[in-house]
Order: structure tokens, then sequence, then C-alpha cells
């Protein structure tokens, strides 16, 4: 069609960027929008200034668990706004270099607010563009909530920009944003409080693990109410006061501090999907599995904008944006695999899941093995002075193949990449255990694991 653009993506997060510096550099002509500043939730309001932050954190644990056994933790505080500075020189950076590498492959920037208003035209600031193509990528915002006082809470981009931290927070809902932010808050001295709304908080991963993880958090000074729901916050002269019901039993939390932790879901606000026939729903745009509109084929969708079976993660929103701009590229219905993509939560120690989860193997009819191991007393974490560490891998018994790994404990988040990719690419646990590491590494230890 005769069209001002080949592709127009709305969203620059890491899902947006990819696609359109890939379509820029086969010589389409490309446009791109966001509202916000270039770089996405990862970037500028998530993984990468959180895991800075936490780096703080993770030095004043250290320094705890080596009490008594060499280091004097006396007088190690965490300054807190330096720290928030450190963050700064990472992410202030960001936007302009994303935007300055699309403008190198001769892609067309844009801020604003973004709306359909046809099947191949897009209002941004009153003015409208026509594209033969469209990707959104617009990522997810928090979850709304329906208990009164819920504009008094702060959300996690607020959170990773506060100057100060108070003494108390309250964190709303049991998921990767409550635990990892308590977890660096509560070693700077905070006295932290997680409402979880189920029996055991972080659901998608092992629940023995989880079970660990929470006697940890609790070991910290952070308290994990179960089974309990926010029913109201209201403004006091030093804070909030947050009214929480746990089976049947109500009770007030003071705090000065209340963050949304309660998930999040996909942005479309002000896009008027339907003006171009763009069907979706609570999960996302509905898409095929090659990331293609169902109702508007001149449209595809990718990351926490698309419904499909990926993680919301980012490095799931990078290879769908790749998939997606490969597919319009090459006119092709190539589907994302989805096999050994692995996923943290960075407490401390971190929680990290790749595969299936163990009811779901046996559902799924396998003959399993189970190898557990409570790793607490293993040479990586006794040289640290880690207390808490255990690991689970699901094997199948049949083909030897790892058909799951949950791991708990200091550094797995880099071990849980070889379980990931043994996933991927069909390798066996005999396989895995030929291998030599360099030793002592806490990647060594996989061996054992298995």
């Amino acid at each position: 069609m005769n069209a001002e653009y080949d592709l127009f993506v709305i969203g620059a997060g890491m899902a947006g960027i990819t696609a359109a510096n890939r379509c820029a550099s086969h010589g389409w002509n490309v446009g791109i929008v966001d509202t916000l500043p270039y770089g996405g939730t990862c970037a500028l309001r998530g993984c990468d200034p959180k895991k800075i932050l936490r780096r703080g954190a993770e030095v004043i644990d250290d320094a705890r668990l080596m009490q008594g056994k060499g280091v004097d933790q006396n007088g190690l505080t965490l300054d807190w706004p330096a720290l928030m500075q450190h963050k700064h020189g990472f992410t202030d950076d960001v936007p302009d270099a994303m935007e300055s590498r699309l403008k190198r492959n001769n892609g067309s920037t844009f801020h604003g607010d973004a709306r359909f208003v046809g099947p191949h035209d897009l209002e941004i600031n009153g003015d409208t563009h026509t594209a033969a193509r469209f990707l959104i990528a617009t990522g997810a915002r928090p979850r709304p909530l329906e208990f009164s006082g819920h504009e008094l809470l702060i959300d996690s981009t607020e959170f990773l920009n506060l100057e100060a931290l108070p003494a108390k927070i309250v964190f709303v809902g049991g998921g990767f944003v409550s635990f990892e932010f308590a977890h660096i808050a509560a070693r700077a001295g905070v006295d932290c409080v997680i409402i979880d709304h189920g029996k055991r908080p972080l659901r998608a991963f092992d629940p023995d693990l989880v079970d660990l993880l929470v006697h940890r958090s609790n070991q910290v000074g952070i308290q994990v109410h179960h089974s309990s729901s926010v029913s109201g916050v209201t403004r006091t002269a030093t804070g909030f006061h947050v009214a929480v019901e746990q089976n049947g039993v109500a009770s007030i939390i003071d705090t000065n501090l209340v963050v949304h932790g309660a998930g999040r879901v996909p942005n479309f606000d002000g896009l008027d999907l339907a003006a171009a026939d763009i069907a979706h729903g609570p999960q996302g745009i509905d898409v095929f599995e090659h990331l293609q509109s169902r109702s508007n084929p001149s449209v595809y969708a990718a990351g926490d904008a698309a419904n499909t079976p990926g993680e919301r993660l980012t490095p799931v929103a990078v290879f769908e944006g790749k998939v997606a701009a490969s597919n319009m590229i090459k006119g092709t219905e190539t589907v994302p695999d989805y096999a050994g993509v692995p996923s943290t939560v960075f407490t401390i120690p971190e929680l990290n899941r790749v595969g299936m989860l163990e009811h779901e193997a046996a559902r799924d009819g396998r003959e399993i093995s189970v190898r557990y191991h409570d790793t607490s007393g293993w040479y990586s974490n006794y040289r640290v002075g880690e207390n808490t560490a255990a690991t689970k891998v699901i094997v199948d018994s049949k083909t030897d193949l790892i058909l799951g790994a949950h791991l708990l404990g200091p550094g797995y988040s880099e071990v849980i990449n070889t379980f990931g990719l043994a996933i991927k690419l069909g390798l066996t646990t005999r396989q895995l255990k030929s291998v030599t590491a360099t030793y002592p590494s806490v990647g060594s230890d996989l061996g054992s694991m298995l």
C-alpha cells in the first residue's frame, strides 16, 4: 500500500527497539513512538536499576553473613542517596543512547501519546501517520486495584526513584516486585511487610524453595502475611493505615509507605485498538503463534503487549521482537521458541526456575526422578556464610533429559542459565555431568545438583 512508513512501532522498550532497529537496518522506513523516555521498563524502571540497588543490599548482607568469620561489619551502612546516584549514572544515559541508535539506522523517533484512528492510521500529538504495518510493544502497567485508597500507593517506578527510604514499608502483593524490593529495603534497616492474598507467594516457583525463601525473609525482618487482603488504605499524620483482612480477622498496619506489587497488565491506555480492529483481552493482543494479529493482519505484537505462551520477561520480549521483525521482513510465519527460558527473583539469596515444576511434570504423565539437595552446607555456600540454599532438578527417568530446574542460593542465577541451555538443546544429565568445570566455583556444583 502507499504508506508513509513501512513499519510503525508503538513502544520504545526492548521489544520495540529491537524490531525497529532490525527493520530499519534492512532499509525500511520505520517510525517509533513512546510516551516515556526510550529504553522501556527493564533498562529504566525495572531489571537494571533494581539490580544496581540490590548490589548495595548484597554488600550489607555479605558482611553480616561473615560476622564472626573474619569480617567486622560494625559501622557498615547503606547510603541510599549515594546508591540512587549510582543508579542514575546508568539509567540517565539510556534514553539518548537508544534514540541515537535508531536515528543512525534512519528511524524516525516520536514522543507523545499515540492512538489508532484507522486500520493503517496512527495519531500522535494531533498528527496522523500512515503505515503498512504496526508493531505494538507497549509493555505493561500496574494492575488496577479496587480497594479504597489505592491511589495512595506508589508503583515500582516511584520506588526505584525514592530519594530516601522510610522506616516502614508495606508491599501489596506477593510477587517479584514485593520480594525483590523488600529484600533491598530490609538490608537498609527498613521494617518491611508483604501482604499476599494466597497461601504461598511466588506461585510460579517451586513451593519447597519458596518456603525456604519466606523463612530467610523472616530472618532479615520481612514479615510475609499469607491469605491476606488489603481492604483499604488511609492517610495519617505520619504515613498510612493499611486495613488488612486475614481469614476473616481485620487488623491495621501502621506504615510510612505502601508499594503496589500486585502484578501488571498489558498497557493499552489511550491506544483505541478498536479503531484499528485489533482484538485483545486481559492477557494482551490476540495473536497467532507467529505474533501477527488475528483480526488485523497489518499488526504484530511482542513482549508484555502480546498474548503468547512466553513469560513476561525482558529476554522473551527481545526475542519476540526479533521474530516479529524477521516475519515481517521475510513474509514468514516463524514461531518463537520458548523452551529453556529461565526466570529469577533477585532476592538475597536469589530464587530461580527453568522448565517444569514438579507437579507439572507429574501431571504430564512423565516418569520422573526428583533430585533435591539442601546445599546450605556445600562449600560454595559455606564460603560466603549463607545458611539457606537448596536445589531441585526434575529429570525424565526414561530419557535422562532435564524437565525442570529450581535453585535457591547465592550465584544460582548464573547456574540456572546452564540448565536452560540443557533444556533448549536437549542435553542429558549424563552429558552435563561429563563437563569439567573450573574449581572452586558455584558452577562446579552443577554436577552434584544432578
